[in-house]
């Protein structure tokens, strides 16, 4: 599914924090094989919301900033150390190294989050997250 630019993500988890880590794996998973991805270090990552939506908004741009600015980082494990539905606050540790063209197959280059249509479920019977990036 996919429009013209965007590439729309849905992604779900046995919680909410699971959910969010997954569809930050699948949109790593856009921009290289994860495979080939190894963990030879790990960067935290701190994200702030308003709501759920903001804070889901917030937690991708980080890990998207992660890539884009030197060393360009790729993550091929995401692990969420809090998660703060109280106060919309995530700390995460992201595992990965220094993307690497002649390790790490290109992809599709991730140009921004939006919040066009963009859903957050968490309740008892779901944890979804729903998302279109800018591609």
């Amino acid at each position: 599914m996919a429009a013209e630019g965007r590439v729309i993500k849905y992604e779900w988890g046995d919680d909410l924090k699971e959910a969010f880590e997954q569809v930050g794996l699948a949109m790593y998973g856009y921009m290289t094989e994860l495979h080939t991805v190894d963990a030879e270090r790990t960067e935290t990552i701190i994200a702030e919301g308003d709501d759920l939506l903001s804070l889901l908004f917030h937690f991708l741009d980080e890990l998207l900033f992660l890539f884009c600015a030197e060393p360009f980082f790729i993550g091929q494990e995401i692990e969420i150390m809090e998660f703060d539905k109280d106060n919309l606050k995530i700390i995460a540790d992201v595992h990965g190294e220094t993307f690497d063209l002649d390790k790490h197959p290109q992809g599709t280059e991730v140009k921004a989050i939006t919040y066009s249509n963009m859903q957050v479920y968490d309740d008892e019977e779901k944890h979804e997250v729903y998302v279109i990036i800018d591609i």
